[in-house]
């Protein structure tokens, strides 16, 4: 079994409709399931399967459909790149 954890309400469910999910208001990440390891590596293994780098958006693995997120995504961005540049000197 594994936990799969979410921050954002509905995450879960979009990749798992089925999944019993709770909301634990003292946790880091507000939901939280428990799924077999094979539900979660064969979501995972479609997932990573329908990746398509040149599809209809234009398209950078960058494209957000919730654009609600960016602002959230771009500074783990900077973070991330921020110590790359830090760690590789």
């Amino acid at each position: 079994m594994l936990m799969v954890r979410a921050r954002v309400k509905g995450d879960i469910e979009h990749f798992f409709p089925s999944a019993k999910v709770i909301r634990m208001e003292d946790a880091d990440y507000l939901y939280r399931t428990i799924l077999p390891r094979n539900t979660v590596a064969a979501v995972i293994a479609k997932t990573v399967d329908a990746i398509n780098y040149c599809g209809a958006h234009g398209t950078s693995f960058k494209s957000i459909v919730d654009k609600r997120r960016a602002p959230f995504y771009l500074n783990v961005w900077d973070t991330m790149a921020e110590m790359q540049d830090r760690l590789n000197v």
